[in-house]
């Protein structure tokens, strides 16, 4: 079942923190465990379902991460273990980044570290922009509009993942 509709609120990229919440609850005291012990073995697995279910739908529609690939796979956007191809564009521009993190690899040096970072905070702040300009609305746009959107979303949420690769590759190396 979707989680949207687990939870009875629209489908959204934003839903409200509050009324998630309120819900999450609601639905914790209706199908705790606890509450069934007496009932049968099939009443007792049906009712521990709903109660994952309902821990799944609150990890996931409180959190931005697990949400937006979620809301892509519901629609059919994102498959799982899809070999997504990123633009060329994006790619020349993160060859210069990695060729920086392996020049820092070889010779450290702390400035180039900050400005390595820098450039990748950069990158992540004008994807959260976009990101945030596409999502702010979504439930307004007309459906002829929404297939494009989430695919604007998809290649956005590929390239955050991509950046988050290269930030964990940084802060490895930094640790050291």
């Amino acid at each position: 079942m979707d989680y949207f509709k687990f939870y009875d609120i629209p489908l959204t990229f934003n839903p409200d923190k509050t009324l998630v919440k309120k819900k999450f609850y609601e639905l914790s005291k209706k199908y705790h465990p606890d509450f069934y012990i007496n009932e049968s073995e099939v009443k007792q697995d049906e009712i521990l379902g709903f109660s994952t279910l309902n821990n799944k739908a609150f990890q996931t529609l409180s959190n931005s991460d697990k949400l937006i690939p979620y809301i892509l796979e519901l629609e059919g956007v994102l498959e799982e273990g899809e070999k997504y191809q990123l633009p060329q564009s994006f790619l020349v521009e993160m060859m210069d980044v990695n060729e920086a993190i392996m020049d820092l690899e070889f010779d450290e040096n702390a400035d180039k570290l900050v400005e390595v970072k820098s450039i990748i905070e950069d990158f992540e702040n004008s994807l959260n922009i976009k990101l945030q300009s596409l999502t702010a609305d979504f439930e307004q746009y007309e459906e002829s509009k929404k297939s494009e959107v989430l695919n604007q979303i998809k290649d956005i949420w590929y390239r955050k993942k991509y950046l988050l690769r290269i930030r964990e590759s940084i802060n490895k190396f930094a640790s050291r």
